[in-house]
């Protein structure tokens, strides 16, 4: 169970990040509506940070702590520093939602296995936010 947390939690670090620097990046006529969406999505993502580490304490594991750690076992590609327009933008953050809901719902599974309800019950609530975000952004790319 440490392991695929730790590997959800290095991947939502990173995402993190790379939303930021596609929050300060983004370009073209739909500037402030992709601004503030990505400024959600980060915020959101930040906060699912702060829950998976805790999480990980809660059952008595060690979250990663270090950017290098993170980045040793992350499947998330960083952005780079491109000024990008927002449909590629869009197309980028699909592709890292549909990895990350496809790795909370084998995290969920691994933890109904093993019988531990809190790991899933949070699990749930990432599949439905995952969920709802690709479909919203499936509507512009």
């Amino acid at each position: 169970m440490e392991t695929k947390l730790n590997k959800l939690l290095a991947d939502l670090v990173v995402e993190y990040h790379k939303l930021q620097n596609f929050h300060w990046y983004v370009k073209g006529s739909d500037f402030f509506t992709a601004h503030v969406k990505l400024e959600e999505y980060y915020d959101f993502i930040n906060e699912a940070i702060d829950e998976v580490g805790e999480l990980i304490l809660m059952v008595n594991e060690k979250p990663l702590a270090s950017l290098k750690d993170y980045l040793a076992i992350t499947a998330i590609e960083e952005a780079n520093m491109d000024h990008k327009d927002s449909k590629s933008i869009w197309k980028e953050v699909l592709k890292d939602f549909e990895f990350i809901l496809s790795e909370v719902r084998e995290v969920k599974e691994s933890a109904e296995d093993k019988g531990i309800d809190v790991v899933g019950i949070q699990m749930d609530d990432y599949i439905k936010e995952f969920t709802k975000s690709i479909w919203m952004i499936k509507q512009v790319v």
